[in-house]
């Protein structure tokens, strides 16, 4: 699994963060970023649940 952050849409709030440390990061830009590619298999589902919450849809998945 391959996760996508649009930077363009997304706003910082931080909730990929919190849900998939494993896989997201914010930066300097306080802007999330991916940092785990391919996604580890063990954080596949939060990172999952990252993507279903992010209140921007910023988030993409790709298997």
């Amino acid at each position: 699994m391959k996760a996508i952050v649009n930077e363009a849409e997304c706003v910082g709030c931080g909730l990929c963060v919190d849900a998939c440390p494993e896989v997201f990061e914010m930066n300097e830009e306080n802007i999330a970023e991916v940092i785990a590619d391919p996604v580890p298999p063990e954080a596949e589902e939060s990172c999952r649940e990252a993507a279903e919450n992010c209140p921007t849809g910023a988030i993409s998945l790709e298997d």
